[in-house]
């Protein structure tokens, strides 16, 4: 790899499979997750944890208290030392990769030579909210918010983010057909890429309880093999119901998961004798109308 010393190289990374929503990693805390990959990454990089000096790690959804500083719980249970920072950060589904500009912008800014970025979500586990709990509702009954809907909703207006994506698909003439064509070419990839094997050197197994005993849960579950063309058609929108677009099938699923990786500049890198994966080259973050989230990648 050509590239300068002040540099910024991922050298390492790793995931949980990807759970769906209810399902192996339904019981699973957040911060277990992330300790797990912050761990893997520090090992297939040859390094050890003390040598870490920042983590930093998105996260949308706290499920339980310790998620509200996620980052440095996970870092410290991971093994890194009490002496090094850490950063918990919301920039929606975006935060995981805002974690790895931030320790990007941390390395080039000489805060530090070895930072670990990553994400985690576990939607399964998302809270109800009594607001009026706090101080007594007095008479009257109290009414739970859904914080994952309030999450998956439109604090101007515009609805949930299924919505969007219905504005987005009517404004750029994307039918349902098409819609329904790409997922299930997404679906046949994801299938092939796990009956392969192509993921298994990213995966982290995470040992999960079950009925049968303890087992380790190492392949993502929502890609489903059956999925078909025809069986996405009969699926009836869920957002818009009267000529809506999008369905269960051709939209994103509600998942659990963590992901991580491990950041130096070129230089450190190659003190310590880590060989890098990738360089970090440049980015860039814009904001969109809300009613029509979805175009934001494409100022990118």
């Amino acid at each position: 790899m050509s590239a300068n010393a002040n540099d910024v190289v991922i050298v390492s990374a790793a995931r949980t499979a990807i759970g769906a929503f209810g399902g192996a990693l339904k019981s699973v805390s957040a911060t277990r997750l992330s300790t797990l990959v912050v761990k893997a990454v520090f090992s297939r990089a040859g390094l050890d944890p003390m040598q870490g000096e920042q983590i930093i790690m998105g996260n949308v959804l706290h499920t339980e208290a310790r998620d509200m500083y996620i980052a440095r719980v996970a870092g410290i249970e991971a093994g890194m030392p009490y002496s090094s920072s850490a950063l918990t950060l919301n920039r929606l589904c975006g935060s995981g990769l805002q974690a790895i500009v931030s320790a990007s912008n941390a390395i080039q800014l000489g805060d530090c030579e070895c930072a670990i970025a990553g994400g985690v979500e576990t939607m399964s586990r998302s809270l109800y909210a009594l607001p009026s709990g706090r101080w007594g509702a007095r008479m009257g009954d109290c009414a739970l918010v859904d914080m994952m809907t309030g999450a998956l909703t439109d604090p101007f207006g515009a609805g949930h983010m299924g919505m969007t994506a219905e504005n987005v698909a009517e404004m750029f003439g994307v039918s349902r057909e098409a819609q329904d064509a790409f997922a299930l070419n997404s679906h046949q990839k994801a299938m092939a890429a796990i009956q392969e094997g192509r993921f298994r050197s990213q995966i982290v197994p995470v040992e999960v309880q079950s009925r049968g005993g303890n087992l380790m849960f190492d392949t993502d579950e929502s890609p489903k093999p059956d999925t078909s063309i025809t069986s996405l058609a009969r699926l009836r929108p869920v957002f818009r119901k009267r000529d809506g677009t999008v369905t269960a099938g051709n939209s994103s699923s509600l998942n659990d998961g963590a992901a991580a990786c491990l950041l130096m500049s070129y230089a450190g890198a190659q003190r310590y004798g880590v060989r890098p994966l990738a360089r970090v080259v440049s980015y860039a973050v814009v904001g969109v109308e809300p009613a029509i989230m979805g175009t934001g990648p494409i100022l990118n």
